[in-house]
């Protein structure tokens, strides 16, 4: 196929706002690449994605009629359906193979992406000579245990990775119990069609990951079923690796604090302003937010190559050690910050609530390893002192004393850690034989 002719994808996800959106996320990211992308699902789906104004001039969003008497149209999504409706949701999509089969014929794509529960969608695209690609949302590490479960298991093989990969007792044990409520016909229907929609994959299967640290597990899934596994996201130490030392700001705020609105716009105007470069995972209370509707219009486009702002989780170690991390905006959790001295790192602390404002007067007035953005008055956030403090522990020579001292930190720890350890461990044994 000619560079220059633009490639026709056919996007086809699950019926839920977790499969949805990393599907949008790779059609937007394709669309700027020379790719044409049809986004297919449900009224009940496509209504809030047209409301945020989400589909460009290279994403079109295709309506799947859902011929069903047994569900009103506004119920044609996984979002917020009640669990017992979840099988009769589940009929009503297969039963529409027709009508996507019509739209398939009509669109002509050059590619269908589709989802794991569909193994229809991909045997129809088939029949058409037309290519098919799953794209799994979930992570390679769960994918190749589900693959070791149902091919390596019943031979009594053990999975390869289960000194750290494993289901703690109390997990395993609730597993069996949902299985003693479901009926065994269920469970192994859903296993065929989701086994089916992978094997059924032309020769690749996309999957969302962090390339640096699923690795193996994409590899591991190779050797099972014989699928080139290419990653979809992108690989942040590759990026980071691009980066000038020190010149890059890691922005998070733990895993049980959600950013409200209004912060969240101060915290990237002032990212934009500094020009630094800078790693993002955004969390949101509501999955079904989108990145583009939550940021400045534009922002994304406007930061371009300087920055890397996504949904979820990034491995929060592996990026703080890396040489180019300059600092860390941070909310300041005990966690966050014991991280932060071990790798040196100075913090533009931006405290929350609980025990974070004293942390963050700790590293600030005594430890000198990081500088407060101070909100006003009335507690609230701005964009300027949000840049001038960043400048100030990235950028400024006013802040190498800040930056020294965080990497004063760093040494302390590397030479007391242990020594502190074996103190632990004498305490404790002298506490068990007093």
């Amino acid at each position: 196929m000619k560079q220059d002719k633009s490639i026709s994808v056919l996007m086809f996800p699950w019926l839920g706002y977790g499969h949805i959106s990393p599907f949008l996320e790779l059609a937007n990211k394709l669309s700027q690449r020379n790719f044409t992308i049809h986004l297919c699902s449900t009224q009940a789906n496509l209504t809030p994605i047209r409301e945020k104004q989400y589909s460009s001039s290279s994403i079109k969003l295709l309506e799947l009629p859902l011929l069903t008497t047994n569900l009103p149209p506004h119920q044609h999504t996984a979002n917020g359906l009640p669990p017992h409706l979840m099988d009769t949701l589940k009929q009503a999509f297969d039963s529409s193979t027709p009508q996507f089969t019509k739209i398939l014929k009509t669109l002509k794509p050059d590619l269908l992406i589709y989802d794991f529960l569909q193994p229809w969608a991909p045997l129809a695209a088939s029949q058409l000579n037309i290519p098919a690609v799953e794209f799994i949302s979930s992570s390679s590490t769960m994918t190749a245990y589900m693959w070791h479960d149902l091919l390596k298991k019943p031979k009594g093989i053990e999975f390869p990775f289960s000194s750290t990969i494993y289901y703690r007792d109390y997990e395993m044990a609730s597993i069996e119990r949902s299985k003693e409520i479901i009926p065994v016909e269920k469970i192994e229907a859903d296993k065929n069609r989701v086994g089916q929609s992978f094997v059924l994959s032309n020769h690749i299967v996309l999957i969302k990951r962090f390339n640096e640290i699923e690795g193996k597990y994409s590899n591991y899934i190779t050797s099972l079923t014989g699928k080139k596994i290419v990653p979809v996201g992108f690989n942040l130490i590759k990026w980071l690796n691009t980066k000038d030392k020190r010149s890059t700001v890691f922005v998070s705020f733990g895993s049980e604090y959600f950013l409200s609105e209004e912060d969240l716009l101060e915290i990237a105007y002032g990212l934009e302003s500094r020009k630094v470069n800078f790693i993002w995972p955004l969390r949101f209370a509501k999955e079904e937010v989108e990145i583009e509707e939550a940021l400045p219009k534009g922002f994304v486009n406007r930061v371009g190559e300087r920055g890397r702002v996504f949904k979820g989780w990034a491995p929060q170690a592996k990026i703080l050690e890396h040489s180019s991390i300059g600092g860390f905006l941070s909310h300041c959790g005990w966690s966050s910050v014991m991280e932060s001295m071990k790798y040196g790192i100075p913090i533009i602390a931006m405290p929350m609530h609980l025990d974070q404002p004293m942390n963050s007067r700790l590293i600030v007035e005594e430890v000198g390893m990081a500088v407060e953005v101070v909100r006003d008055g009335e507690g609230k956030l701005h964009w300027k002192e949000v840049a001038d403090v960043i400048n100030h522990v990235v950028v400024d020579e006013g802040g190498e004393l800040v930056r020294e001292k965080a990497n004063r930190m760093k040494e302390i720890i590397r030479f007391k850690g242990d020594e502190e350890i074996d103190q632990v461990a004498k305490e404790l044994e002298m506490l068990l034989n007093s």
